[in-house]
């Protein structure tokens, strides 16, 4: 019995290391005009086989619809705005979302954010595979939706940066 526990220690052991290396968590900060602001919580960003998934765990935000897209730049200053456009390293110059490869490699599904202010459901990135690749990046939460068109208004109708933060 003892042998067994020790392989069952060493195999949870290995399974928590795994996914420790397969993962980030990236605090999130409502944006301001003086640096960030107060938190809104955290997103856990894991590696799967079918892309990177996006669990947020995020509260006291507008409920509905939110853009949510990685930034080239990893500042969340001037209420956002220094993070730079969407991560575009094809540069494409398209907002097209997240499931054409023709547009922005930042851009994400949706957020939705439940009525009492939680965003709390995992959104999937096919098109995106490795936290490496999106490291030293800001991951943003626009005001509004996205409509994956650069019509009737650019990057989605978005709007304003709302929460941000950097991912390491």
């Amino acid at each position: 019995m003892l042998k067994l526990s020790k392989y069952l220690l060493a195999a949870t052991c290995l399974t928590m290391t795994t996914i420790a290396l397969a993962g980030t968590t990236v605090m999130m900060n409502f944006t301001s005009d003086k640096g960030s602001g107060k938190p809104a919580g955290a997103v856990l960003i894991t590696e799967t086989k079918y892309g990177l998934l996006f669990t947020p765990n995020l509260h006291d935000l507008t409920p509905g619809a939110h853009g949510f897209h990685i930034h080239q730049k990893p500042s969340c200053d001037d209420n956002g705005m220094a993070a730079g456009g969407h991560f575009d390293p094809k540069n494409t110059g398209k907002h097209l979302g997240p499931y054409n490869d023709k547009g922005h490699t930042g851009d994400l599904p949706i957020l939705y954010v439940n009525s009492d202010g939680t965003a709390t459901t995992p959104v999937l990135a096919p098109r995106l595979h490795t936290i490496k690749d999106i490291s030293e990046h800001a991951l943003m939460v626009h005001d509004k939706g996205d409509n994956y068109s650069d019509e009737p208004e650019k990057l989605g109708g978005g709007a304003g940066r709302m929460v941000c933060g950097i991912i390491k």
